[in-house]
């Protein structure tokens, strides 16, 4: 049986290191922020944090606050169907019930940091970098527009990314093979 892993947690905080790992170890990856910026390039806008925030929050005010799991829902089903796969950034906990009512199987996976490491890394990454007001900007509308806590105070497995890259994929491994 395929495993289907949601892999959550704060901007920052280390989630691509594990959805990249396990797509490298040949799962599929389906990364829910690619829907925005698809939405965002579709409609002709720019990729940028303000309008990526305004569309998250437009898209959830019309379609309810499962609204990006909605819309991944078939893409989710044909992947999972295939093999493993790995869902990148899931955000409400609308979207994981909405989710979890469709795939029984579905496990939760948080990664955390402290907050400060987290700030460190988003200003030095190479894909969507933000300064120290912008994160802060994002981590309040997550938390207040989008009900992004609720997934990561109910997952079904903690990884603690304070320390080494090789203590964090130890740890992806451990919960994996729990899976």
């Amino acid at each position: 049986m395929a495993k289907l892993v949601a892999v959550v947690g704060m901007a920052g905080s280390g989630k691509s290191i594990a959805t990249d790992y396990l797509e490298k170890k040949g799962w599929n990856k389906i990364y829910f922020g690619g829907a925005i910026m698809d939405k965002l390039k579709e409609e002709g806008k720019e990729v940028t944090p303000a309008n990526e925030k305004k569309c998250r929050e437009d898209i959830r005010a019309k379609y309810g606050m499962a609204a990006v799991a909605v819309l991944l829902e078939d893409k989710i089903k044909k992947a999972y169907e295939e093999k493993d796969t790995v869902l990148d950034g899931l955000y409400s906990w609308d979207e994981y019930v909405y989710l979890k009512d469709k795939f029984k199987d579905l496990v939760l996976v948080c990664v955390v940091c402290d907050k400060e490491k987290r700030y460190s890394r988003v200003g030095v990454r190479d894909i969507r970098p933000f300064n120290r007001e912008e994160i802060v900007i994002r981590d309040v509308s997550e938390i207040e527009n989008l009900a992004k806590g609720g997934p990561i105070a109910y997952a079904d497995y903690y990884i603690f990314n304070n320390g080494t890259v090789d203590n964090y994929i130890e740890r992806l491994e451990e919960i994996i093979k729990e899976i």
